[in-house]
């Protein structure tokens, strides 16, 4: 039996499932979420399907999440998470049995079933995959939710876009006839005070002899823009392709809870073995840390100025090669 028809079997038992995903969501966790819900209740009706995690108002062009009701003996589904302290749901819930579905590289195991294709291009390309090779329903809603939540994994297709995943959305917008446009709309319309934020970021930017740049965003500049922490974060994926350039990170912190979020890309050098040293992962061009002592980012930076380096030196011999 391949994993997706021993998927589906264990979601055919159960008559109350909770779908979770990471903290500090972003469109891909939540499009596979709420996509794979809206699935699951669209196959079996008399289920109690829940999706379950905090959001951010900068997706409501989203299908909501639930409240969660009171439950016990549940199935619980974990997607696009690869360890389980950064799942967003609380682990005392009575579980009966657990599923993972993730598209990062293996972390750690703490599901009974766990279905990880990190040659996948998101954790969307994965529920589309299940949906497709099970008896579980498609829709023009969930179809749009699944393409949403790949276009942003991908930048657009522009990263990890196989032909297999570029197959796969071919058939969806084929058949459901998704608006595209719509869809690149909701995910990059972006407000002033970012536009704004974006031109500082420009400025400000330290960039390395070898190629590392970064910036450190803190309340006092976010404050003067008008911006929160979170959507600065979310500035690193508005600086691909700049010349000289390899890896870059956008150091913001959360004053709330008193950690520093390090959000990192990398267009060569392998940047998530260097997040992993500071309690971060991710993939291997796309991570991120999580991090309490500003000392401790410092040396992330460092390490990933040497990850810069490397890649350099590397590149340097294939072509003497």
């Amino acid at each position: 039996m391949n994993i997706y028809k021993q998927i589906f079997k264990v979601i055919k038992k159960y008559d109350t499932i909770v779908i979770a995903r990471h903290i500090g969501a972003d469109p891909d966790a939540l499009c596979s979420q709420i996509a794979l819900r809206d699935s699951i209740k669209l196959t079996f009706p008399k289920k109690r399907v829940f999706s379950w995690g905090s959001t951010s108002t900068r997706f409501n062009y989203l299908p909501k999440l639930d409240r969660l009701e009171e439950v016990s003996d549940i199935l619980l589904i974990v997607v696009d998470t690869p360890d389980k302290k950064r799942v967003d749901f609380s682990f005392t819930t009575s579980i009966d049995y657990s599923i993972k579905i993730d598209h990062h590289p293996f972390v750690e195991k703490f599901c009974d079933l766990e279905y990880i294709d990190d040659t996948a291009s998101s954790a969307s390309e994965i529920v589309l995959e299940l949906i497709n090779e099970t008896p579980l329903v498609n829709s023009f809603d969930i179809a749009n939710t699944i393409f949403t939540g790949i276009a942003s994994d991908t930048n657009r297709f522009m990263f990890n876009a196989s032909s297999k995943v570029l197959g796969l959305c071919s058939r969806l917008l084929e058949e459901y006839k998704i608006d595209t446009q719509l869809v690149y709309s909701n995910l990059y319309t972006r407000p002033l005070t970012e536009v704004r934020l974006q031109g500082y970021i420009g400025l400000n930017m330290k960039v390395t002899e070898n190629g590392f740049g970064y910036i450190k965003l803190f309340d006092d500049v976010l404050n003067n823009l008008s911006v929160d922490s979170g959507s600065a974060g979310n500035m690193v994926n508005t600086f691909n392709y700049i010349e000289g350039v390899y890896a870059w990170a956008v150091v913001t912190k959360d004053s709330k809870n008193d950690l520093f979020k390090v959000n990192i890309r990398s267009r060569g050098p392998v940047i998530n073995s260097v997040a992993e040293k500071y309690n971060g992962g991710g993939h291997k061009f796309a991570s991120g840390a999580r991090i309490h002592d500003e000392e401790q980012v410092d040396l992330l930076l460092k390490d990933l100025d040497l990850a810069c380096l490397k890649y350099i030196e590397e590149e340097v011999a294939k072509n003497e090669d």
